[in-house]
């Protein structure tokens, strides 16, 4: 896969994609990772990118001629166009559907949104996606483009050392993952859960099962209505929400009154 974006501040990327699974998929050659600067493309001798919004306001938008020229010329340095995925307040929340959606991509095009916003013509005229990592305001797009990428990264077959792992992932199938637990059996008088020691593989994978249905309800029930679950997988689930339910009054905090 490659990936290219296009940033207002490509220092910001120097560290990030040099360690740990990003350096490892580029190593193997899973993985390109191209970062452009988009003054290259600015206006005049000064590489003016941005503008007056017409209308009046406050800030800056970015204009379109840079991001326009930008985004052709790097398209023209692969064989597939690929798509251009805008990072704005205003995409679709960024999900693992999304991740593995992108991942199944051979390129992308990341732009990372800036000052006000940028010229709604961007929008209707070379965008394909557009995507936000939450309800929150960040100084630019260049964050959320990193979370995208790291992502879809570890997606990419061979990025990781075991392909279970990302399957197993929370959020992979619409639930949180089970606990884990490794040495010592015992610490400080707590210890590992017996099931997990009885080399009963059967009983361990429904343990986990039940765990992971079980933190999801207890948790993020706002997952469950999405998750990808068996038959008897709901049946489950439909057992373990009282001791949910339980779990959940007996976690609510208690208001004291004062008596006059």
């Amino acid at each position: 896969m490659r990936i290219d974006i296009l940033t207002l501040f490509p220092g910001m990327f120097e560290g990030p994609f040099n360690e740990s699974i990003i350096r490892r998929g580029i190593d193997r050659g899973l993985l390109e990772i191209h970062v452009h600067n988009l003054r290259d493309w600015g206006l005049g001798k000064h590489k003016v990118v941005d503008d007056y919004p017409f209308g009046g306001g406050t800030g800056m938008v970015v204009r379109p001629e840079p991001v326009f020229e930008a985004t052709e010329a790097i398209q023209a340095l692969a064989d597939t166009s690929g798509a251009v995925v805008l990072l704005t307040p205003q995409g679709k929340v960024f999900d693992q559907s999304t991740a593995l959606k992108f991942s199944e991509y051979s390129r992308i095009i990341l732009i990372c949104g800036h000052y006000e916003g940028i010229d709604e013509r961007v929008r209707e005229h070379l965008i394909t996606d557009e995507i936000s990592i939450g309800d929150y305001v960040l100084t630019g797009g260049e964050l959320p483009a990193m979370v995208v990428v790291d992502a879809v990264a570890r997606l990419l077959p061979g990025v990781l050392g075991s392909e279970s792992s990302a399957r197993e992932d929370s959020h992979t199938r619409g639930l949180l993952e089970y606990p884990h637990y490794t040495r010592p059996q015992s610490f400080r008088g707590w210890e590992v859960p017996d099931v997990l020691l009885s080399g009963n593989h059967a009983l361990i994978a429904k343990w986990r099962k039940e765990q992971s249905i079980l933190r999801t309800l207890s948790r993020r029930p706002d997952l469950i209505e999405k998750a990808d679950l068996t038959p008897d997988e709901r049946e489950l689930m439909a057992r373990l929400k009282p001791e949910s339910d339980k779990e959940n009054e007996s976690a609510l905090p208690t208001c004291g009154h004062a008596q006059s």
